[in-house]
């Protein structure tokens, strides 16, 4: 049973990797049931009628009503229990969430006595910061919510004020914590949420993986560098300071920005005064987007301190494609095959590195001496590979709770 903040069917990284984890815990013959708020308008329709889901009474949190909210309550509470009715009785309880979901699925848990598997997939402290004026006090409201949403569960116990004292309440009820990344799991441990927290990926679908890799070009298509960068245009992702980088860096290439948001028309607006290289090709399927990263000759990450594993540099990684990463932790987790963008405390600082390195990119690039991404990704990212070790940490925690 899997307890989320957003409807899977949602936009979102999480989405998506909760969206295979079903898929492919079901082909090994694992009953799956995704608890989340109720999706609105014909999204809702959409979901209809789907065996795994179970979609709770929400209210839309965002303007274009992509997102909801579903209050964790006792009215949750029982449409849950309810719901549940005529299913098959769930063995474990997996939380693939930080609100909300997360207050949900301890509440269950605890009301039917089941172990509970926690997916940390936020640095709440770094995200509040980035997105909400006086994070502050946002995150006592947040660590006040925790508290009033467990009462009498051992997540309402903890004690502070930020954000890692917020993941600690939460993990206090967890038999086991994983996160998608390295260097999270080392900060989640080196900040007390959990005393040994398990690494499991975040994957990509075997079958889109080897479909895309059919059609990989043996030989680089001639023209000037190729770099792509997608995700939400969103101030915590870096588009904005990508786009001056690419300015001030002076070099002939072709770019191409894939995604939404926010920052849409600003980016626009920035492209056409700077009269940049930059192609807008807004939201593609998941498909396109692994064939345009696989033509790309590198793609370019430069959200910092934010991402918790950050998947498009594994993504390229898997279809060959280097990156230049300006996180120096996804960089370290990825490996060979990255241009490294060095990274210092202001933001001017940084644009100014960014530039460096695009024009290194572009050089190698041009000389024909980019770097090699490990070909073991691509194995290793595999959804397959990642669904049987989180399976082996479910099997420990049912284990450990049988005791």
């Amino acid at each position: 049973m899997i307890f989320a903040d957003q409807h899977v069917e949602s936009l979102g990284g999480a989405q998506v990797s909760t969206r295979l984890q079903r898929r492919f815990l079901e082909r090994a013959g694992h009953t799956v049931t995704i608890v989340a708020p109720r999706r609105h308008g014909a999204r809702a329709a959409a979901d209809a009628g789907d065996p795994a889901y179970l979609d709770l009474p929400s209210i839309p949190i965002t303007l274009d009503r992509e997102y909801s909210l579903t209050w964790p309550g006792a009215r949750a509470d029982r449409a849950i229990d309810r719901g549940m009715v005529g299913r098959p009785a769930p063995d474990l309880v997996h939380v693939q969430a930080d609100f909300w979901g997360a207050f949900l699925g301890y509440r269950y848990a605890a009301r039917h006595g089941l172990p509970v598997v926690h997916t940390m997939h936020n640095r709440v402290d770094v995200g509040i910061e980035a997105t909400a004026p006086f994070p502050g006090l946002v995150l006592r409201a947040l660590n006040a919510w925790r508290r009033a949403a467990l009462r009498g569960l051992p997540g309402a116990a903890a004690t502070g004020h930020d954000g890692w004292a917020y993941l600690r309440g939460l993990a206090r009820g967890a038999a086991a914590v994983t996160a998608p990344s390295g260097h999270f799991a080392r900060r989640l441990e080196r900040n007390g949420v959990s005393a040994s927290v398990d690494v499991v990926w975040n994957g990509i679908d075997d079958d889109v993986l080897d479909r895309v890799l059919r059609d990989v070009r043996a030989e680089r298509a001639p023209g000037p560098p190729r770099f792509v960068w997608l995700g939400r245009m969103s101030p915590e992702k870096r588009l904005m300071p990508f786009l001056e980088a690419l300015a001030a860096a002076d070099i002939a290439c072709e770019v191409e920005l894939i995604g939404g948001g926010g920052q849409l028309a600003a980016a626009r607006r920035l492209v056409a005064t700077h009269g940049l290289p930059v192609h807008f090709a807004g939201k593609l399927a998941y498909d396109d987007v692994l064939r345009r990263i696989a033509a790309a000759d590198a793609l370019v990450q430069t959200s910092i301190g934010f991402e918790t594993q950050g998947m498009t540099p594994f993504e390229a990684a898997s279809l060959g494609t280097p990156a230049v990463v300006s996180d120096p932790d996804i960089a370290g987790e990825v490996g060979r095959g990255v241009w490294r963008v060095e990274a210092p405390e202001d933001e001017p600082g940084r644009i100014r590195a960014l530039a460096v390195a695009l024009r290194t990119a572009a050089a190698d690039i041009a000389a024909g001496r980019a770097p090699v991404p490990d070909p073991d990704i691509a194995e290793r990212f595999r959804q397959s590979s990642r669904t049987a070790a989180m399976v082996a940490v479910y099997e420990r925690a049912l284990r450990a709770s049988s005791r």
